[in-house]
């Protein structure tokens, strides 16, 4: 599976089984510590002490850190932009989905997809949880970096914690705000004219991208115009170099249309780099409704959102998600604050893979992310991958079984079969006390 897009991903939910429920509620303290401070817990509360440790960490702010270098180069771009980066983790349901337009039934609200510490409180599953706050207090033109958190699988690419960047722009929607945005929009144009880009547009509007009921098309189609400007050169910038653009051989860049909740109309950006289209954000003219949250009705503007590990993983030629998160000094001394250079892979350890089958309790489930967590709570980021290897129903007693291969491999040291069989059997010892289960 590729990297979603970031902060325009879709979440993928299931139907939470209610004995999962009683199970994991016969286990919950009465609260939990989050960031020093004490919150009770209740039905909701999912979050693992995996995913607390990670809160104070920041690694978007952590001077020589390739996300931290790529953020910057990001700001660069949009000098008179403001540039945001310490807002909480901690936000509520409401401003996560309520104030964004989602449906009361997105399965994005589900405990399979996002981290509760209670049923009023949650960690960002994106930075557009802020979009309604920023823009209330008055910003117009603003970047928000921050790292956000959403239940998922284990793997090379995926990692419950990583970090965005989402940037909007709002203008009066009159003539003088008009007026900024065509001026804008001669200049950027005039700059990707003497570029090294080549652009394979869209329409701005079409019937299956529509401008909102609320706008006006001519508004909406210079909105979208100065959208695409803006990160064609945010393209430019940070890939051109990178692919030795030339007049014979412009960096490529191609628009998609797109469906969001939270714009319309909505694009997708991708870039041709190293031989194959990269995904690399999602953004689209905001939502009316967004900005009446705000108390800026009169107000219309853009907003885009990408995935600052996605984007790195390319540009420094890092394989594994995982190593964003090492300290070893032979990953960390490689890099310097605002130079891109190659990672270069320094131990290769051999994988040590165990497999884990059991029986669910009669009428129970387990989501695959449920799983997940707790391997990671048990054994870290020294388990590489997990593979659902088997998933079979009894025909005579109806019973499910479910074997999973967990690849262990270290990055930063050979891993003896000892130590993999110890953390396997502390994992099979808490899939039985927390999920009742059957080991096979």
């Amino acid at each position: 599976m590729r990297l979603p897009c970031s902060l325009w991903r879709n979440f993928h939910g299931r139907v939470v089984p209610s004995r999962y429920l009683a199970n994991m509620a016969a286990q919950r303290p009465s609260h939990v510590t989050v960031l020093g401070e004490q919150y009770p817990t209740d039905h909701m509360t999912n979050i693992s002490p995996t995913i607390v440790s990670k809160l104070p960490l920041k690694l978007h702010t952590q001077p020589s850190h390739p996300l931290s270098t790529l953020r910057a180069l990001i700001e660069s771009h949009f000098p008179t932009y403001a540039h945001l980066s310490s807002l909480s983790p901690l936000v509520t349901p409401y401003q996560n989905f309520d104030l964004l337009s989602f449906p009361a039934d997105h399965p994005g609200r589900s405990v399979t997809d996002s981290y509760y510490v209670n049923k009023d409180l949650m960690l960002r599953t994106h930075t557009s949880a802020h979009e309604v706050e920023v823009f209330e207090r008055g910003e117009t033109k603003w970047l928000l970096t921050a790292d956000v958190y959403r239940r998922d699988e284990i793997d090379g690419s995926h990692y419950p914690v990583f970090h965005q960047t989402e940037g909007a722009r709002i203008v009066s929607a009159n003539s003088a705000g008009m007026k900024e945005i065509e001026e804008d929009n001669e200049r950027l144009a005039a700059h990707l004219e003497r570029s090294n880009i080549e652009i394979e547009d869209v329409p701005h509007l079409s019937p299956i991208n529509p401008c909102q009921p609320a706008h006006d098309p001519k508004h909406t189609e210079l909105i979208a115009k100065n959208l695409k400007l803006s990160l064609n050169s945010l393209m430019l910038h940070l890939f051109a170099g990178r692919v030795g653009a030339t007049a014979q051989n412009p960096l490529r860049v191609r628009w998609i249309e797109a469906t969001f909740p939270w714009t319309t109309p909505s694009f997708e950006v991708e870039v041709f780099f190293r031989g194959k289209w990269l995904e690399i954000l999602g953004c689209g003219v905001i939502y009316q409704p967004t900005l009446d949250n705000a108390n800026v009705s009169d107000k219309l503007g853009w907003a885009f959102g990408l995935g600052l590990e996605r984007i790195a993983m390319v540009l420094y030629s890092i394989p594994d998600i995982r190593l964003f998160w090492s300290q070893d000094p032979r990953f960390l001394l490689q890099f310097k604050q605002g130079e891109i250079t190659t990672f270069k892979p320094y131990s290769k350890y051999p994988a040590c893979f165990k497999d884990v089958s059991f029986w669910l309790p009669e009428g129970q489930g387990l989501h695959e992310n449920d799983f997940c967590d707790l391997v990671r709570d048990v054994a870290g980021d020294v388990v590489e991958d997990v593979k659902l290897m088997d998933n079979f129903t009894h025909p005579k007693t109806n019973r499910k079984s479910l074997c999973y291969r967990i690849n262990y491999r270290s990055m930063d040291r050979s891993l003896s079969n000892d130590e993999a069989n110890s953390l396997n059997a502390q994992v099979v010892s808490c899939l039985q006390d927390r999920f009742r289960v059957e080991i096979r």
